[in-house]
């Protein structure tokens, strides 16, 4: 039973939906593009290093260039166009900052919408201004939002995140895990009512976040999310001092997280320019 809530249910009918990273029934038959025309960030999360590319690294955050809405319009012509392109389905801006906070977020969806209205629309976001622009992502066409929410109690948040900038002002510790963390409920409850299918990321921070990720799970369950993918710490940044969770302990947190909510388990944390078949 415990097998089938955390594993059988990532297929069910309101995820599979043609999205390789909502569903693994797409792995292979279907494929995504991201477009990584958002620099720009309004938090500052503390396991975050946006300073440098390689070629073989595949982490969020990371792109080899930011590109203008153009150019992304561009790098989706010329990818459905390629031997693979009937095969991606998928457009989604993860960054590599934060997609809410850059124009050129909205100027691309709305590009590619225009000229691709087959392909399904995604984004990935901390949650910080997702309230005040979910009628816009309504209006534009997205299908598919991804929060990234890692913790509930605003004294760990301060310890994850550096800080929020806010309303023209820039907040630190417990105040701006508070906004933060009311933003993305909020904005979670409001997606799911508009209509989206909503994933919610939680990066597992062990000696951090990870004693209370079982309540983190009953609340974003009662505010609509379909999905909750729990994703390793990569240690790095201001968090570099910290270890990695073990492959066990991270089985562990998905199984107990998957009684609430399916997990999903084939989380490549990929770049903000990855393109291709999962």
């Amino acid at each position: 039973m415990h097998k089938e809530c955390t594993r059988g249910n990532i297929n069910s009918p309101h995820l599979n939906l043609g999205h390789p990273c909502f569903s693994t029934k797409g792995h292979g038959k279907t494929g995504r593009i991201h477009l990584a025309v958002a620099p720009g960030c309004n938090i500052s999360c503390n396991y975050c290093v946006r300073k440098f590319d390689c070629a073989n690294e595949s982490r969020p955050g990371v792109t080899s260039r930011v590109q203008s809405s153009e150019e992304a319009l561009q790098t989706v012509r010329k990818a459905k166009a390629s031997d693979i392109g009937s095969k991606l389905t998928v457009v989604g801006i993860a960054g590599p900052g934060e997609p809410l906070a850059n124009p050129a977020t909205f100027e691309t969806l709305r590009g590619v919408k225009k000229d691709f209205p087959e392909m399904i629309l995604c984004l990935s976001t901390n949650g910080l201004l997702l309230p005040e622009k979910i009628d816009e992502l309504v209006e534009i066409g997205v299908s598919h939002v991804t929060v990234t929410l890692n913790t509930l109690d605003e004294k760990i948040g301060a310890i994850i995140y550096s800080y929020v900038r806010w309303e023209g002002k820039t907040l630190i510790g417990p105040d701006a895990a508070r906004v933060l963390i009311k933003q993305q409920l909020d904005g979670i409850t409001l997606a799911s009512k508009a209509g989206m299918t909503v994933k919610v990321n939680t990066v597992l921070i062990p000696g951090v976040n990870d004693r209370l990720l079982y309540s983190l799970g009953v609340e974003i369950k009662k505010r609509g999310a379909h999905l909750h993918n729990i994703m390793p710490l990569i240690p790095q940044g201001k968090l570099a001092h910290l270890t990695a969770p073990t492959r066990e302990h991270l089985t562990s947190s998905r199984s107990k997280l998957g009684l609430l909510l399916p997990q999903m388990t084939h989380c490549q944390q990929c770049r903000a320019d990855a393109i291709g078949v999962l």
